[in-house]
């Protein structure tokens, strides 16, 4: 191209509009830079289930983006939460206040995340919770201010606890985790069981977290229920599975149903102790090719495969990015808006939207862990049985308290 004083014009002109155009569009992201804080429980009861993995799957997440988004870098900050509601909250009000951070994201024990919620719907924020299983969380606790993206307590009591009564496991004994996340299931569970038939003859609900679980087991076993139901997660329910293989529950004749089983959980009891148990989940790593050559990423990284938890870490965070990207700016309401309009269809969610109240619907899985026999190597470990649909997984509207929907 011959370059003459024109020229030069229309080239200075052209590089200055479009210096413009790319300031305006920078404009529209605040501190520039997009900001994400990682909050879970880092070192303690659910540390495997999401913990320094779920971070990873994050940081994947960004890193797949390209780490920026309209060339607006990302950035990621971290914290444990101890399990704590006022070590969770006050981590995130100094992350709004002094780090201007975006969007929350992680968020695992169901009292943490309902702090936090509340909090970001103070400062008009956003969060993505991916980690909690209380149902509450997108109904009498929601906001218009967080998603809820993984699973929760209807979906789990629905799929597990359905399956066991069809079976013939009519009576129940409730061992429960006592704060809102094992209230929530136990609620769930309660009216699946009496629904189809069956009746709780008893119960117990121990602090979180327990180490020991021999008093709550002998209750069980004294109950003379058909099945145990485990209203509780993460390193609870292994000690109770271990302590009921000690007290020998299972072998009375008695059954464990574990309510929110991971696969982490699975992994770390053997399936000697696990086998043929039933369990809701919401993805699995062998599902299918997409879940499988993700996994695979992950595993390389961290040496070990992925819980669902994890998967949706990876699943919500590029979803956000998407939002953000198809927004032009980190505008919480602007974003939450977007991500709502967006359907939700990647390796980790089938059918995925997000409804009004903040729920996050797709496609659930009914599995069975696999014998020792049927297993083909260290993390062949469920057998998928059944979809269960969408639309039919969750609480549906019509019964919901959220005051962001309209029955």
């Amino acid at each position: 191209m011959k370059f003459n004083k024109k020229t030069l014009a229309y080239c200075v002109a052209a590089a200055a509009a479009s210096s413009l155009v790319a300031s305006a569009a920078q404009a529209q992201m605040s501190d520039d830079e997009i900001r994400i804080g990682y909050l879970a429980d880092m070192s303690g009861t659910y540390r495997d289930l999401a913990g320094p993995g779920g971070l990873t799957a994050m940081e994947m997440a960004v890193e797949d983006f390209g780490g920026s988004v309209n060339g607006t870098p990302v950035e990621i900050f971290s914290a444990d939460d101890r399990n704590s509601a006022d070590v969770g909250a006050n981590t995130v009000r100094q992350w709004i206040d002094s780090d201007n951070v975006d969007m929350v994201g992680g968020l695992v024990a169901s009292s943490v995340s309902i702090a936090v919620s509340n909090l970001i719907e103070e400062n008009d924020g956003l969060a993505i919770v991916s980690g909690s299983a209380a149902s509450s969380i997108t109904n009498e606790h929601c906001t218009p201010n967080h998603i809820h993206w993984v699973y929760d307590t209807y979906p789990l009591a629905n799929g597990t606890a359905k399956a066991v009564v069809e079976q013939g496991g009519d009576s129940w004994f409730m061992l429960t985790a006592d704060y809102a996340f094992g209230h929530a299931l136990e609620a769930d569970v309660t009216s699946v069981v009496e629904a189809s038939g069956g009746e709780i003859v008893g119960g117990v609900r121990h602090p979180f977290p327990t180490n020991d679980f021999s008093s709550y087991i002998l209750q069980a076993q004294g109950s003379g229920a058909k099945i145990v139901g485990l209203a509780n997660a993460g390193s609870d329910t292994v000690n109770a599975i271990t302590t009921a293989s000690q007290f020998g529950l299972t072998q009375s004749g008695q059954q464990l149903a574990g309510l929110l089983i991971f696969l982490n959980d699975v992994h770390a009891l053997g399936l000697e102790a696990t086998q043929n148990l039933l369990l809701t989940t919401g993805w699995y790593w062998d599902m299918d090719e997409q879940s499988r050559e993700w996994a695979e990423r992950y595993f390389d990284e961290v040496g070990r495969m992925p819980t669902m938890v994890q998967a949706g870490i990876y699943s919500s965070t590029t979803h956000y990015l998407k939002a953000v990207e198809a927004a032009g700016t980190d505008d919480p309401e602007t974003v939450r808006a977007q991500m709502a309009e967006m359907p939700i269809d990647d390796f980790f969610a089938r059918n995925g939207r997000i409804r009004e109240d903040g729920r996050m619907v797709h496609d659930m899985y009914l599995a069975q862990v696999k014998t020792p026999e049927e297993s083909t190597g260290e993390w062949d470990l469920y057998e998928i049985l059944s979809t269960i649909p969408a639309e039919e997984a969750y609480r549906p509207l019509s019964e919901s308290q959220c005051k962001l929907v309209q029955n």
